[in-house]
């Protein structure tokens, strides 16, 4: 009894004489994503703000494929010392673990949540050839003529693939799916007029929409945009509880010590919530959130439930 009391003791003691040295070099920061998308904006400018109190340089690593799967099995097999992380994203923590039938790790397993760092809202837009102004307009063309209109998306499976799913459901309009292979020709033919909605953040869809080829209908946040004051947001039009948003957060693998856990939290939300961040932030209508690993736990497993509920009954499956 003694003997096993003195190693729990000793453990401990380890824990705590690791948290007081920890960070003792570098840390890695894992983007599951290709340079150049939201996720690299939140992750340079948190990372940037954490290094000032961490007192250690932070390294920003992207590193795409398999809808973000390729990473985060990187991450769940890495040392659980503090000095691996990664951005945890609605796609790889709240969608892909009901849209692949077998993923080589565990979401909820194999990953410590340290802090959710920034939501991004998203919009729903149409052409400007589309006869609505807003979306009880929409949903009522829809409902007038199903399965004429036709939404992109960035790809089977994408965020903005669930996001139109989610509002099908929720409206019961019957309007046609086409996937594209990344953001970039979803918009193009979307500005051409060769489908007629979609959605996704406010930074590839606002230049279309200030030079008046696409029309915003609908915003999917809780609350709406100060840059979209006047457009009202899916629940308030209607739909009561929708919500739908690109989501950021900070994950390390299971079993880091809590004490390092709680250093890097701290750090996270003071840098989520800081001015610099704020402002880099609100360029792209994001909100910093900042919060306790407990916080964030929950509000991903508040996300899980919400979009297992849309793959299922659209039966997604990813590519």
């Amino acid at each position: 009894m003694k003997k096993t009391w003195s190693l729990l003791a000793l453990l401990v003691l380890s824990q705590g004489v690791t948290a007081q040295t920890f960070p003792a070099k570098p840390i890695r920061l894992v983007v599951p994503f290709a340079p150049g998308g939201s996720s690299s904006i939140v992750a340079r400018a948190v990372a940037i703000e954490m290094e000032k109190g961490l007192g250690q340089p932070i390294v920003i690593e992207n590193k795409g494929g398999g809808g973000g799967n390729v990473a985060m099995l990187e991450v769940a097999k890495a040392d659980p010392d503090g000095y691996t992380l990664i951005i945890g994203h609605v796609g790889s923590l709240a969608m892909n673990p009901f849209m692949y039938d077998k993923l080589p790790y565990d979401v909820d397993r194999d990953f410590a949540p340290v802090s959710l760092l920034a939501i991004v809202p998203a919009i729903f837009v149409v052409h400007e050839s589309v006869p609505a102004k807003d979306l009880r307009e929409f949903v009522a063309l829809a409902k007038k003529e199903p399965g004429k209109m036709y939404y992109g998306s960035a790809g089977n499976g994408s965020a903005g693939h669930l996001a139109m799913e989610y509002l099908k459901q929720a409206t019961g309009i019957d309007i046609q799916h086409v996937p594209y292979k990344g953001t970039g020709p979803n918009i193009i033919d979307l500005v051409a007029g060769r489908t007629q909605a979609a959605s996704a953040g406010t930074p590839p869809l606002m230049p279309h929409v200030k030079a008046g080829k696409l029309r915003v209908i609908a915003v999917g946040s809780a609350k709406r945009l100060q840059t979209l004051s006047g457009v009202g947001t899916v629940a308030e039009q209607g739909y009561p509880g929708f919500e739908t948003s690109q989501w950021y957060g900070l994950n390390v693998a299971a079993k880091t010590p809590e004490a390092i856990i709680r250093r890097l939290s701290a750090e996270a939300a003071k840098a989520a919530k800081s001015p610099p961040v704020l402002e880099r932030f609100a360029a792209d209508d994001a909100e910093g959130i900042g919060s306790t690993p407990a916080e964030y736990a929950a509000f991903v497993k508040k996300e899980q439930e919400r979009w297992s509920k849309v793959v299922r009954a659209a039966k997604i499956k990813a590519d």
